[in-house]
């Protein structure tokens, strides 16, 4: 079953009002019920087996047609205040079965409970799980959309600093990458983004750091030399449209490789609803996945 753009967007708007007003605990179940949704569409087509860390909880979904060598670590959206282990599987369930590769999704610890660093803690310590499973860096794809989008690219930082070798692609779907706000299309995309609005950001950015300025909380401020190829996705109407564009201006400058696709009149994170007018979106994040982790 597919959704259409008309109908999602009609919704969105509806209850954006209503979403603005929301407490964070209304907001946190109500996000964890959109991955329910999401991973109940796949879950003929894949296998999931929880593990549990320390302080967080993660999870393996995995494709029963597998096709692609290596994993995809997701790290999933929700302003570093929301989004459960339920809500990180429904979309690892989508790429899982879609790319038909193994995805392994960390329900990082969220703020403001768990304000920075524990979300950039939690992704390392999933990263050099992966390691010590065996994957080599060449094998590990990072895929996040919204925060999570935003901490992949923490994540690449922090390994830099760290001397670790980095991952072989990077995915970021409507990437978080400036917690200042000081894009154009906070203030131009205001009206017309039907989801998000510049005061929510703003507020879930307070939550996580008191410092927004911060390379390994706002990646867009960051040395960006010698990241893996990225693939970047935004929709034109979002307040975060210049975050994504942004970036993939700044891993030009240094050098990168960087594809960055900007679906007109699509809103924050529209990958992730799996609608049908996009599903080319999906088509261009297999080929990468195929393009960057192989054939099994």
């Amino acid at each position: 079953m597919e959704l259409h753009a008309k109908l999602v967007r009609s919704q969105l708007s509806f209850f954006k009002p209503f979403v603005a007003g929301l407490s964070l605990e209304a907001t946190r179940k109500g996000q964890d019920k959109l991955g329910e949704l999401m991973t109940a569409l796949h879950r003929r087509e894949v296998l999931v087996r929880d593990h549990d860390f320390e302080h967080f909880q993660g999870a393996w979904v995995m494709p029963k047609d597998q096709r692609r060598t290596g994993v995809i670590l997701y790290l999933h959206g929700g302003g570093y205040t929301c989004g459960s282990l339920e809500y990180a599987k429904g979309f690892a369930a989508a790429l899982a079965s879609e790319c038909g590769v193994r995805v392994f999704c960390p329900a990082y610890r969220l703020a403001p409970e768990h304000p920075y660093p524990a979300a950039l803690d939690d992704a390392l310590e999933s990263y050099q799980y992966l390691l010590q499973k065996g994957y080599e860096p060449g094998q590990i794809m990072l895929a996040g959309e919204s925060a999570g989008g935003g901490l992949i690219y923490c994540l690449c930082l922090k390994l830099k600093e760290l001397g670790m070798e980095l991952p072989c692609g990077l995915i970021g779907i409507s990437p978080w990458t400036d917690l200042t706000g000081s894009g154009d299309s906070y203030r131009e995309n205001r009206e017309n983004d039907p989801s998000m609005t510049p005061e929510l950001l703003q507020f879930y950015a307070g939550c996580y750091t008191q410092d927004p300025t911060d390379p390994l909380c706002s990646p867009l401020f960051g040395d960006l030399t010698g990241l893996p190829p990225s693939l970047l996705f935004v929709g034109g109407d979002e307040v975060m449209l210049d975050d994504a564009s942004a970036l993939d201006s700044n891993l030009q400058l240094a050098g990168c490789e960087s594809r960055h696709i900007i679906r007109p009149g699509m809103w924050h994170a529209y990958v992730v609803y799996g609608l049908d007018e996009t599903h080319d979106d999906m088509d261009d994040i297999c080929r990468f996945v195929k393009e960057k982790l192989g054939i099994s």
